[in-house]
Protein backbone atom coordinates (compact mmCIF):
# COMPACT_ATOMS: atom_id res chain seq x y z
CA UNK A 1 0.00 0.00 0.00
CA UNK A 2 1.49 3.35 -0.97
CA UNK A 3 1.09 5.69 2.41
CA UNK A 4 -0.30 8.49 0.86
CA UNK A 5 -3.06 6.83 -1.19
CA UNK A 6 -3.37 4.41 1.17
CA UNK A 7 -4.79 6.91 3.95
CA UNK A 8 -7.31 8.58 1.12
CA UNK A 9 -8.72 5.49 0.79
CA UNK A 10 -8.87 4.22 4.69
CA UNK A 11 -10.37 7.78 5.25
CA UNK A 12 -13.59 6.72 2.99
CA UNK A 13 -13.57 2.84 4.25
CA UNK A 14 -16.21 1.91 5.23
CA UNK A 15 -17.96 5.03 5.48
CA UNK A 16 -18.03 5.88 1.78
CA UNK A 17 -18.07 2.39 0.80
CA UNK A 18 -17.03 -1.20 2.37
CA UNK A 19 -14.08 -2.13 -0.08
CA UNK A 20 -11.75 0.22 -2.37
CA UNK A 21 -8.88 -0.05 -4.84
CA UNK A 22 -6.75 2.57 -6.62
CA UNK A 23 -3.89 2.61 -8.82
CA UNK A 24 -2.08 5.68 -10.67
CA UNK A 25 0.31 5.43 -13.23
CA UNK A 26 2.30 7.71 -14.15
CA UNK A 27 4.14 7.77 -18.01
CA UNK A 28 2.79 4.02 -17.78
CA UNK A 29 4.41 2.69 -14.67
CA UNK A 30 2.48 2.33 -11.33
CA UNK A 31 3.38 4.95 -9.10
CA UNK A 32 1.10 4.34 -6.22
CA UNK A 33 -1.49 1.10 -5.05
CA UNK A 34 -4.03 1.07 -2.56
CA UNK A 35 -6.88 -1.50 -1.11
CA UNK A 36 -8.53 -1.17 2.00
CA UNK A 37 -11.62 -2.80 3.42
CA UNK A 38 -13.63 -5.81 2.91
CA UNK A 39 -15.48 -7.43 -0.29
CA UNK A 40 -18.30 -8.34 1.72
CA UNK A 41 -19.22 -6.66 5.04
CA UNK A 42 -22.97 -6.24 5.35
CA UNK A 43 -25.35 -9.00 5.47
CA UNK A 44 -28.82 -7.20 4.78
CA UNK A 45 -29.79 -3.75 3.64
CA UNK A 46 -29.58 -2.67 8.24
CA UNK A 47 -26.05 -3.08 8.25
CA UNK A 48 -25.54 -6.19 9.77
CA UNK A 49 -22.15 -7.21 9.50
CA UNK A 50 -21.58 -10.61 7.61
CA UNK A 51 -20.50 -13.73 8.96
CA UNK A 52 -17.73 -13.96 6.32
CA UNK A 53 -15.66 -10.81 5.38
CA UNK A 54 -12.54 -11.37 2.96
CA UNK A 55 -10.40 -8.55 2.67
CA UNK A 56 -10.25 -6.12 -0.78
CA UNK A 57 -7.19 -6.48 -2.49
CA UNK A 58 -5.35 -5.41 -6.04
CA UNK A 59 -6.42 -8.68 -7.24
CA UNK A 60 -10.28 -7.96 -6.09
CA UNK A 61 -13.17 -7.64 -8.99
CA UNK A 62 -15.54 -4.95 -9.09
CA UNK A 63 -18.72 -4.23 -11.06
CA UNK A 64 -17.69 -1.77 -13.38
CA UNK A 65 -21.17 -0.52 -14.10
CA UNK A 66 -21.16 2.80 -16.61
CA UNK A 67 -17.69 2.19 -17.48
CA UNK A 68 -18.44 -0.64 -19.42
CA UNK A 69 -20.02 1.94 -22.09
CA UNK A 70 -16.00 2.66 -22.70
CA UNK A 71 -15.75 -0.81 -24.05
CA UNK A 72 -18.91 -0.86 -26.19
CA UNK A 73 -17.62 2.64 -27.46
CA UNK A 74 -13.91 0.73 -28.01
CA UNK A 75 -15.87 -2.51 -29.76
CA UNK A 76 -18.12 0.35 -32.17
CA UNK A 77 -15.28 2.07 -33.34
CA UNK A 78 -13.31 -0.83 -34.32
CA UNK A 79 -16.17 -1.92 -36.21
CA UNK A 80 -16.02 1.42 -37.84
CA UNK A 81 -11.88 1.07 -38.74
CA UNK A 82 -13.35 -2.28 -40.40
CA UNK A 83 -16.04 -0.87 -41.99
CA UNK A 84 -18.84 -2.99 -40.85
CA UNK A 85 -20.51 0.45 -39.38
CA UNK A 86 -20.31 4.20 -40.22
CA UNK A 87 -21.09 6.55 -37.24
CA UNK A 88 -23.39 8.35 -39.31
CA UNK A 89 -25.35 5.92 -40.41
CA UNK A 90 -28.92 5.11 -39.41
CA UNK A 91 -29.08 2.44 -37.04
CA UNK A 92 -32.05 1.85 -38.89
CA UNK A 93 -29.80 -0.43 -41.02
CA UNK A 94 -29.39 -2.63 -38.19
CA UNK A 95 -32.52 -2.68 -36.26
CA UNK A 96 -35.37 -2.00 -39.06
CA UNK A 97 -38.05 0.36 -37.77
CA UNK A 98 -35.70 2.54 -35.83
CA UNK A 99 -36.22 6.04 -36.15
CA UNK A 100 -34.04 7.02 -39.09
CA UNK A 101 -32.73 9.87 -37.50
CA UNK A 102 -30.76 7.23 -35.10
CA UNK A 103 -26.99 7.18 -35.78
CA UNK A 104 -24.11 5.35 -33.42
CA UNK A 105 -22.31 8.44 -32.99
CA UNK A 106 -25.66 10.16 -31.61
CA UNK A 107 -26.31 6.67 -29.60
CA UNK A 108 -22.50 7.38 -27.71
CA UNK A 109 -23.01 10.97 -27.38
CA UNK A 110 -26.48 10.76 -25.26
CA UNK A 111 -28.36 12.83 -28.50
CA UNK A 112 -30.67 10.51 -30.12
CA UNK A 113 -33.42 11.52 -27.73
CA UNK A 114 -33.93 8.29 -25.86
CA UNK A 115 -35.12 8.35 -21.90
CA UNK A 116 -32.62 7.82 -19.89
CA UNK A 117 -33.63 4.55 -18.72
CA UNK A 118 -36.65 2.13 -18.79
CA UNK A 119 -36.95 -0.32 -16.51
CA UNK A 120 -37.74 -3.63 -18.49
CA UNK A 121 -37.56 -5.65 -15.92
CA UNK A 122 -41.18 -4.31 -14.31
CA UNK A 123 -42.46 -3.77 -17.69
CA UNK A 124 -42.38 -7.41 -18.78
CA UNK A 125 -41.65 -9.59 -15.57
CA UNK A 126 -42.40 -12.54 -17.20
CA UNK A 127 -40.69 -11.92 -20.62
CA UNK A 128 -36.78 -13.46 -20.98
CA UNK A 129 -33.97 -11.34 -22.23
CA UNK A 130 -34.40 -11.51 -25.64
CA UNK A 131 -38.16 -10.05 -25.59
CA UNK A 132 -37.00 -7.65 -23.22
CA UNK A 133 -33.96 -6.92 -25.83
CA UNK A 134 -36.88 -6.19 -28.99
CA UNK A 135 -38.60 -4.29 -26.27
CA UNK A 136 -35.86 -2.03 -25.55
CA UNK A 137 -34.66 -1.16 -29.12
CA UNK A 138 -38.45 -0.50 -29.97
CA UNK A 139 -38.66 2.63 -26.99
CA UNK A 140 -39.63 5.69 -28.64
CA UNK A 141 -37.72 8.82 -29.37
CA UNK A 142 -39.06 11.07 -26.14
CA UNK A 143 -36.61 14.40 -26.91
CA UNK A 144 -35.56 16.18 -29.81
CA UNK A 145 -32.86 14.03 -31.96
CA UNK A 146 -29.64 15.94 -31.49
CA UNK A 147 -29.81 17.68 -28.35
CA UNK A 148 -29.29 18.96 -26.10
CA UNK A 149 -27.30 16.03 -24.07
CA UNK A 150 -29.55 13.46 -22.16
CA UNK A 151 -27.97 10.58 -20.98
CA UNK A 152 -29.73 7.58 -21.57
CA UNK A 153 -28.89 3.97 -21.01
CA UNK A 154 -31.38 3.00 -23.67
CA UNK A 155 -29.21 4.47 -26.11
CA UNK A 156 -26.46 2.57 -25.05
CA UNK A 157 -28.70 -0.60 -24.42
CA UNK A 158 -29.27 0.00 -28.21
CA UNK A 159 -25.67 0.71 -29.30
CA UNK A 160 -24.63 -2.82 -27.67
CA UNK A 161 -26.62 -4.35 -29.95
CA UNK A 162 -25.94 -2.38 -33.02
CA UNK A 163 -22.30 -3.57 -32.08
CA UNK A 164 -23.47 -7.29 -31.65
CA UNK A 165 -25.97 -7.11 -35.20
CA UNK A 166 -22.91 -5.28 -36.84
CA UNK A 167 -20.05 -7.46 -35.52
CA UNK A 168 -21.83 -10.63 -36.08
CA UNK A 169 -21.36 -11.80 -32.49
CA UNK A 170 -22.64 -11.39 -29.13
CA UNK A 171 -21.78 -8.31 -27.34
CA UNK A 172 -19.71 -10.36 -24.35
CA UNK A 173 -17.73 -12.29 -27.61
CA UNK A 174 -16.90 -8.82 -29.60
CA UNK A 175 -15.59 -7.35 -26.31
CA UNK A 176 -13.71 -10.45 -25.48
CA UNK A 177 -12.05 -10.92 -28.93
CA UNK A 178 -11.73 -6.86 -30.10
CA UNK A 179 -10.50 -5.75 -26.04
CA UNK A 180 -9.48 -7.99 -23.31
CA UNK A 181 -7.79 -10.68 -25.07
CA UNK A 182 -5.73 -8.30 -27.46
CA UNK A 183 -4.64 -6.19 -24.15
CA UNK A 184 -4.36 -9.42 -21.81
CA UNK A 185 -7.22 -8.88 -19.91
CA UNK A 186 -7.78 -12.04 -17.82
CA UNK A 187 -9.89 -10.79 -15.28
CA UNK A 188 -12.34 -8.66 -16.91
CA UNK A 189 -15.32 -9.70 -18.45
CA UNK A 190 -19.43 -9.89 -17.74
CA UNK A 191 -21.73 -12.70 -15.54
CA UNK A 192 -18.87 -14.02 -12.93
CA UNK A 193 -21.39 -15.79 -10.76
CA UNK A 194 -23.27 -17.39 -14.00
CA UNK A 195 -22.55 -21.25 -13.56
CA UNK A 196 -21.85 -21.80 -17.30
CA UNK A 197 -19.08 -19.02 -17.43
CA UNK A 198 -16.20 -19.58 -19.72
CA UNK A 199 -13.14 -17.66 -19.31
CA UNK A 200 -11.83 -15.29 -19.24
CA UNK A 201 -13.79 -15.43 -15.20
CA UNK A 202 -13.86 -18.33 -13.73
CA UNK A 203 -16.24 -19.55 -11.16
CA UNK A 204 -13.30 -19.51 -8.63
CA UNK A 205 -12.61 -15.70 -9.39
CA UNK A 206 -16.24 -15.10 -7.59
CA UNK A 207 -14.33 -15.37 -4.34
CA UNK A 208 -12.79 -11.97 -5.47
CA UNK A 209 -15.89 -9.95 -6.63
CA UNK A 210 -16.87 -6.91 -4.53
CA UNK A 211 -20.49 -7.11 -3.07
CA UNK A 212 -23.11 -4.02 -4.32
CA UNK A 213 -26.54 -4.02 -2.57
CA UNK A 214 -29.30 -5.99 -1.18
CA UNK A 215 -31.46 -6.31 -3.65
CA UNK A 216 -34.23 -9.08 -2.46
CA UNK A 217 -36.57 -9.92 -5.37
CA UNK A 218 -32.90 -11.88 -6.34
CA UNK A 219 -32.48 -15.45 -6.14
CA UNK A 220 -29.76 -16.24 -3.40
CA UNK A 221 -29.13 -14.63 0.19
CA UNK A 222 -27.32 -11.68 0.93
CA UNK A 223 -25.92 -8.98 -1.16
CA UNK A 224 -25.68 -9.40 -5.06
CA UNK A 225 -22.24 -10.62 -5.49
CA UNK A 226 -21.18 -11.61 -9.06
CA UNK A 227 -24.05 -10.41 -10.66
CA UNK A 228 -24.19 -7.06 -12.74
CA UNK A 229 -26.07 -4.42 -9.82
CA UNK A 230 -27.57 -2.69 -12.85
CA UNK A 231 -31.43 -3.77 -13.19
CA UNK A 232 -31.96 -3.02 -16.72
CA UNK A 233 -28.57 -4.96 -17.29
CA UNK A 234 -29.65 -7.63 -15.23
CA UNK A 235 -32.96 -8.03 -17.19
CA UNK A 236 -31.31 -8.47 -20.14
CA UNK A 237 -28.91 -11.08 -19.10
CA UNK A 238 -26.33 -9.63 -17.49
CA UNK A 239 -24.61 -8.26 -20.92
CA UNK A 240 -25.55 -4.58 -22.38
CA UNK A 241 -23.74 -2.37 -23.91
CA UNK A 242 -24.50 0.31 -20.70
CA UNK A 243 -23.34 -2.04 -17.94
CA UNK A 244 -22.36 -5.28 -17.27
CA UNK A 245 -18.97 -5.41 -17.00
CA UNK A 246 -16.48 -6.81 -13.66
CA UNK A 247 -12.69 -6.29 -13.38
CA UNK A 248 -9.78 -5.55 -11.23
CA UNK A 249 -8.03 -2.58 -11.32
CA UNK A 250 -5.25 -3.66 -12.89
CA UNK A 251 -6.81 -4.40 -15.92
CA UNK A 252 -8.67 -1.19 -16.14
CA UNK A 253 -5.78 0.65 -15.83
CA UNK A 254 -4.52 -1.24 -19.03
CA UNK A 255 -7.21 -0.41 -20.55
CA UNK A 256 -7.01 3.29 -19.68
CA UNK A 257 -3.45 2.93 -20.79
CA UNK A 258 -4.07 1.44 -23.79
CA UNK A 259 -6.63 4.62 -24.29
CA UNK A 260 -3.69 6.59 -23.26
CA UNK A 261 -1.15 5.98 -25.49
CA UNK A 262 -3.33 5.85 -28.43
CA UNK A 263 -4.17 8.87 -27.74
CA UNK A 264 -0.97 10.31 -27.95
CA UNK A 265 0.26 8.52 -30.98
CA UNK A 266 2.19 5.84 -28.72
CA UNK A 267 0.15 2.70 -29.79
CA UNK A 268 -3.10 1.44 -31.35
CA UNK A 269 -3.38 -2.12 -29.25
CA UNK A 270 -7.06 -1.84 -29.39
CA UNK A 271 -8.26 1.15 -31.36
CA UNK A 272 -5.52 3.00 -34.22
CA UNK A 273 -4.68 7.01 -32.88
CA UNK A 274 -7.41 7.98 -35.19
CA UNK A 275 -10.01 6.61 -34.18
CA UNK A 276 -9.08 7.26 -30.55
CA UNK A 277 -8.36 11.31 -31.18
CA UNK A 278 -12.37 11.16 -32.93
CA UNK A 279 -13.21 9.46 -29.45
CA UNK A 280 -11.27 12.43 -27.96
CA UNK A 281 -12.96 15.01 -29.95
CA UNK A 282 -15.81 17.15 -28.46
CA UNK A 283 -18.98 16.56 -30.11
CA UNK A 284 -20.47 19.35 -29.32
CA UNK A 285 -23.49 17.77 -27.28
CA UNK A 286 -25.04 20.89 -25.40
CA UNK A 287 -26.44 20.72 -21.73
CA UNK A 288 -23.78 18.68 -20.25
CA UNK A 289 -21.52 19.85 -17.23
CA UNK A 290 -18.72 18.90 -19.09
CA UNK A 291 -17.66 18.17 -22.97
CA UNK A 292 -18.77 14.58 -24.55
CA UNK A 293 -16.73 12.36 -26.76
CA UNK A 294 -17.84 9.19 -28.12
CA UNK A 295 -18.96 7.59 -24.96
CA UNK A 296 -16.64 9.48 -23.06
CA UNK A 297 -16.90 12.77 -20.50
CA UNK A 298 -13.84 14.71 -20.57
CA UNK A 299 -13.73 16.94 -17.84
CA UNK A 300 -16.48 15.34 -16.16
CA UNK A 301 -16.47 17.64 -12.84
CA UNK A 302 -17.65 14.68 -10.74
CA UNK A 303 -14.83 12.31 -11.85
CA UNK A 304 -11.92 14.39 -12.50
CA UNK A 305 -10.88 16.38 -9.77
CA UNK A 306 -8.00 18.83 -10.44
CA UNK A 307 -7.06 17.01 -13.53
CA UNK A 308 -9.08 19.24 -15.87
CA UNK A 309 -9.28 17.93 -19.79
CA UNK A 310 -8.90 14.35 -18.62
CA UNK A 311 -11.59 12.13 -19.82
CA UNK A 312 -12.93 9.02 -18.94
CA UNK A 313 -16.13 7.46 -16.72
CA UNK A 314 -17.86 6.69 -13.59
CA UNK A 315 -19.90 4.01 -12.91
CA UNK A 316 -23.17 3.61 -10.76
CA UNK A 317 -21.41 1.53 -8.07
CA UNK A 318 -18.78 3.34 -7.17
CA UNK A 319 -16.20 3.09 -9.74
CA UNK A 320 -14.19 5.55 -11.96
CA UNK A 321 -11.14 5.37 -14.91
CA UNK A 322 -9.29 8.69 -15.53
CA UNK A 323 -7.20 9.16 -18.22
CA UNK A 324 -4.83 12.19 -18.91
CA UNK A 325 -2.76 11.97 -21.97
CA UNK A 326 -1.44 15.42 -21.24
CA UNK A 327 -0.53 15.12 -18.01
CA UNK A 328 0.65 11.18 -18.64
CA UNK A 329 -1.33 9.86 -15.96
CA UNK A 330 -4.26 7.03 -15.57
CA UNK A 331 -6.56 6.77 -12.49
CA UNK A 332 -8.35 4.08 -11.22
CA UNK A 333 -10.82 3.84 -8.46
CA UNK A 334 -12.93 0.71 -7.96
CA UNK A 335 -15.46 1.01 -5.12
CA UNK A 336 -18.71 -1.19 -4.08
CA UNK A 337 -20.07 2.53 -3.00
CA UNK A 338 -23.88 0.78 -2.96
CA UNK A 339 -23.41 -2.02 -0.48
CA UNK A 340 -25.48 -2.56 1.08
CA UNK A 341 -28.02 0.37 -0.30
CA UNK A 342 -27.47 2.95 -2.91
CA UNK A 343 -27.43 6.84 -1.93
CA UNK A 344 -24.23 6.86 0.32
CA UNK A 345 -22.62 10.18 0.30
CA UNK A 346 -18.68 10.58 -0.11
CA UNK A 347 -18.02 8.94 -3.39
CA UNK A 348 -17.42 12.54 -5.68
CA UNK A 349 -15.16 13.52 -2.74
CA UNK A 350 -13.22 10.21 -2.85
CA UNK A 351 -12.43 10.17 -6.41
CA UNK A 352 -11.56 13.85 -6.30
CA UNK A 353 -8.94 13.23 -4.05
CA UNK A 354 -7.43 10.01 -5.82
CA UNK A 355 -7.39 12.43 -9.09
CA UNK A 356 -5.51 15.18 -6.56
CA UNK A 357 -2.85 12.50 -5.30
CA UNK A 358 -2.43 11.61 -8.87
CA UNK A 359 -1.62 15.17 -9.76
CA UNK A 360 0.69 15.71 -6.60
CA UNK A 361 2.85 12.59 -8.18
CA UNK A 362 2.73 14.19 -11.30
CA UNK A 363 4.40 17.12 -9.89
CA UNK A 364 6.81 15.20 -8.08
CA UNK A 365 7.97 13.67 -11.67
CA UNK A 366 9.59 15.49 -14.84
CA UNK A 367 7.25 14.76 -18.04
CA UNK A 368 8.90 12.40 -20.45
Amino acid sequence: MTDRLGAVLAGAVPRVCAAAVALIAVDGSVAAAAATGELVRYADAEGTLAAERPPAGRDSIFDLASISKLFTTAVLLSLAEEGAIGLDEPVAAWIPGHDPRVTPRRLLTHTAGLPPTRRIDLELPDADASERMEAMLRTPIAHPVGGPYLYSDVGLVTAGRVAELAGGAPLDALVRARVTDVLGLPDTGYRPAAPSRAAPLAQAALARVAATEWKPERTGPGCVRGEVHDETAYALGGVAGHAGLFATAGDLLAFGEALRLAAIRQGGAVLRPGSVAEMLRDQGAEGAAFRHGLGVRIGDPAIVGPLTGAFGHSGFTGTSLVVDPARGLTVVLLTNAVHPVRGRDGIRELRHAVAGEALRLRELQPLT
